[in-house]
Order: structure tokens, then C-alpha cells, then sequence
């Protein structure tokens, strides 16, 4: 398969991805309300569960094509939430036997992740 042809199977997994997940959060704001991150919260959890099944299916079956890979994990979860691929490379590191890595890794994504958001906010508002 050539290159072209993964960057379209990403680009299109990636726009369905999004679509859903722009459904999903719109769907729980209508329905449930916006005093919590419901959306996002259903969307990393079921994103990483998809991620999970895909990965151990892979695993232990590994009956799916490069493109297919590309299509699903890296498209659609991709574009549905990165925090499947941030579950899914914690999960690889714990697996491997490097705790502390596996830790660093969490806690240092999620301060840091945090952490830079609240910077380009600073900056922003200090530039504004």
C-alpha cells in the first residue's frame, strides 16, 4: 500500500472519528446537561474500550491488514479520542514490566497536558 493511500485511510477514519465524537458530546449536553464533561468522559472511556478490544484482538488473533489498522486505530480512534492511544501506550508500558515509566508517562501527560492549557490561555489573555 502505498503512502497516499494510508494518509487517505487515516484522513477519512479520522473524520468519522470526529463526526462521532462531536455526536456524542452535542447528544449529552441536550440530554444530560453541561455541569460535567459527560461527553468526554463517555468518549475517552469508550474510546479506550475499543482501543483495548481492538489491540488484544490483534494480539491474539492478528488478522487485521496494515490498512485496516490504520483505518480504525489510528482514523477512527484517533479522531474519536487520542486518550485511546494515550490508554493504549500506558497499558504497553505496564505490560513491559516499566512501572515507573508507565507512571511517569500518566502523571507527567496529564500535568503537563493540564499544565500547557492553562499557558496558552495565560498567553492569550495576555496578549489580548
Amino acid at each position: 500500500m502505498g503512502n497516499a493511500a494510508s494518509y487517505l485511510l487515516v484522513f477519512f477514519g479520522g473524520g468519522l472519528g470526529a463526526m462521532l465524537r462531536h455526536l456524542i458530546n452535542v447528544t449529552c449536553a441536550r440530554c444530560i446537561g453541561t455541569a460535567f464533561p459527560y461527553g468526554t468522559f463517555i468518549i475517552n472511556i469508550t474510546g479506550s474500550t475499543v482501543m483495548g478490544l481492538i489491540a488484544g484482538y490483534l494480539a491474539f488473533k492478528g488478522e487485521a491488514s496494515q490498512p485496516w489498522r490504520l483505518f480504525l486505530m489510528t482514523g477512527i480512534l484517533g479522531g474519536y479520542t487520542t486518550f485511546s492511544a494515550f490508554s493504549l501506550d500506558a497499558a504497553l508500558l505496564y505490560e513491559r514490566g516499566e512501572l515507573g515509566l508507565a507512571a511517569l508517562y500518566v502523571a507527567g501527560s496529564v500535568l503537563l497536558s493540564i499544565a500547557g492549557l492553562f499557558a496558552g490561555l495565560a498567553i492569550v489573555r495576555h496578549l489580548t
